[in-house]
């Protein structure tokens, strides 16, 4: 069924000319046609005016196929759409967006002309994402007409726009820019002018962190974005998006937001340089952090860095029973994955109790799947039949793995491992569940250091498809290959990494959620538009605020205190907000109050 177009009238902007017919002004003049608005695309190229007008063809012919358009109202958003490569072409538009290349000098040059053509009444609008909007319009004749309309890529599909005001900005201008995103059946969201915004500038300190961890060969291309993929449930790894958003336009925002921060994780990662000097920006010249079949193809293909199949790997030890240390969520979890997957498991705590109360967690967790049809009463049964709770790691003598899922102390881990290593049998692995500790100070309170690694199963561990494998400088090659093959039995995705604060994810994932945090910190944003705008705008499936509340101020606390202790940057020190609430008890969900209020269960 076809929707009906918007009502151009619920909005005064009626003409609008969009300068640039790149993929993203071709996207927004595509919007604005298909919500009634008449269209002025101008490109200096003839060449891309002509592609503008083909891809509006196709895209619209594509609407009709699925229902979303009629013939007629596909013939309408067409008609409504001209192209030019001359400025004049905009002389009677209500609003002016430019989207030219991210260059102070290109947009100086188009708004100085635009000042000579347009009515005195036109707004204009920047589409930058780097460049500072207050600096465009002090050069303006106009200064208060002109402000920053971000839209995100593809235009047609993102629901996020950032209205970006300058301090000379007139609120009339905000006014009508916002109401037309609201008719376009965008989300607006009103930011001041700082580089990056919102979405970005949270966005890009990320992918510029885990460009540097590549760099330093710390984890491959691929264990890096599929860590994030799975751990995090983000629609793409980091350095999949930026060969996407082009790596040569990630180091340019990336510069722009240094400038400004002087903040070490805004300095752009070397490797950003080499490749964009290499001519190696991403999808669009076929070759970046991946290869590509062919120049804008978004088709992987094999290249010398493409990691080997299993089957070329070392071969490990055998594993027939797994023994699962502790009683809270993440050991019952984790000792129910090894169950499902045929593992005789055996569940020890600290008493018998606790161990009991443990494996009658996992029988609600095995019939809960039953009632939702995911496996049978049969099969619920016979997992649960695998797991043997005991009140003592003596119970461990005969396990091939011991996987420990303690308190994340430090000498409560330690004290453990040397219990295992009196009580496992020699070339039993032993593997560590932590998630910010070193690996390697568990490994040395035993006599077998060589047989220590690290799985960091992420919550809940029944459901997170991830692990991240953590070898020590000690840790033995088929001890790291027993683990492999015991990922892949399990049904998870193994990603190797070293024996640093954070491994893979926490690494990349708080630094970002502590530069949210600053934002409200310095009123840049509110929660709930830093929460909308990741949503929207970088199709993350909870806002940093909702993230933080379901983690547990506490423990991002002491993740952040981790990794600024172990990196010694500025820029990782804990959000002093972050502190206060944590001093004052309001640690998230579970306390009924962190960054929101919550209603007591």
């Amino acid at each position: 069924m076809a929707t009906p177009l918007s009502d151009p009238s619920l909005s005064p902007l009626r003409t609008i000319a969009v300068i640039g017919l790149g993929t993203m002004g071709t996207g927004i003049a595509e919007v604005l046609a298909r919500a009634g608005r008449e269209v002025v695309g101008i490109d200096i190229s003839e060449a891309a005016a002509a592609k503008a007008a083909a891809t509006l063809e196709t895209a619209t012919a594509r609407a009709v196929q699925r229902g979303r358009l009629t013939e007629q109202e596909r013939a309408d958003v067409l008609a409504r759409v001209r192209t030019s490569t001359d400025l004049t072409a905009a002389a009677d538009a209500d609003l002016v967006i430019e989207v030219a290349p991210e260059s102070y000098e290109i947009k100086h040059q188009i708004f100085r002309e635009l000042d000579g053509i347009v009515r005195p009444d036109t707004i204009l609008a920047t589409g930058t994402n780097a460049l500072s909007v207050t600096r465009l319009a002090a050069d303006s004749a106009r200064p208060e007409r002109v402000l920053g309309l971000h839209f995100f890529n593809p235009a047609p599909a993102m629901k996020l726009v950032e209205v970006v005001s300058s301090v000379l900005t007139a609120p009339t201008a905000v006014t009508a820019v916002t109401n037309l995103a609201l008719d376009l059946g965008k989300e607006p969201v009103a930011v001041g002018d700082r580089p990056g915004f919102v979405a970005d500038g949270l966005l890009f300190g990320y992918l510029n962190q885990a460009a540097a961890m590549y760099e330093a060969k710390y984890a491959s291309r691929e264990d890096i974005d599929a860590a994030m993929r799975l751990g995090c449930g983000l629609p793409m790894g980091p350095l999949a998006l930026l060969d996407l958003i082009g790596i040569d336009t990630a180091r340019t925002v990336l510069e722009a937001m240094y400038a400004e921060s002087h903040d070490r994780l805004h300095a752009p990662a070397p490797v950003l340089k080499q490749l964009s000097e290499a001519g190696l920006t991403g999808r669009k010249s076929g070759r970046g952090f991946y290869t590509y079949d062919a120049p804008g193809s978004a088709t992987v293909v094999r290249d010398a860095l493409t990691p080997l199949e299993s089957s070329e790997r070392n071969q490990g030890r055998e594993v027939r029973s797994v023994g699962v240390a502790g009683s809270g969520t993440m050991a019952s979890g984790i000792a129910e994955v090894f169950a499902k997957a045929g593992y005789e498991v055996v569940l020890a705590a600290r008493s018998e109790e606790k161990a009991q109360t443990a494996k009658a967690r996992i029988g609600k967790s095995l019939s809960r799947s039953v009632d939702k049809g995911r496996m049978t009463a049969e099969a619920a049964a016979r997992t649960l039949d695998l797991i043997t709770p005991a009140g003592s790691y003596e119970s461990f003598a005969d396990v091939d793995l011991a996987v420990e899922a303690v308190a994340e102390d430090l000498e409560i881990k330690q004290q453990l491992f040397q219990t295992l290593d009196k009580v496992c049998k020699p070339g039993a692995v032993l593997a560590t569940t932590t998630s910010s500790l070193p690996v390697v100070a568990c490994a040395r309170a035993t006599s077998r250091p060589q047989d220590v690694i690290g799985m960091h199963f992420f919550n809940p561990a029944p459901a997170m498809k991830l692990v991240e494998v953590v070898r020590t400088v000690l840790t033995g090659e088929d001890v790291h290959a027993t683990v492999r093959e015991v990922c892949g039995r399990i049904k998870k995705h193994a990603v190797d990494c070293g024996d640093r604060a954070g491994f893979i994810v926490n690494a990349l994932l708080f630094p970002y959620l502590n530069n949210a945090i600053k934002m409200v910190q310095e009123h840049y944003a509110s929660l709930d538009d830093i929460d909308a705008a990741m949503k929207l705008g970088g199709g993350y499936p909870m806002g940093p605020f909702e993230l933080l509340d379901v983690v547990g101020l506490d423990v991002s606390l002491a993740i952040e205190k981790v990794l600024h202790r172990e990196f010694r940057d500025p820029g990782l020190a804990p959000a002093p907000l972050l502190e206060h609430l944590v001093a004052a008890g309001c640690l998230g969900r579970k306390t009924g109050r962190g960054f929101r209020e919550y209603a007591r269960r």
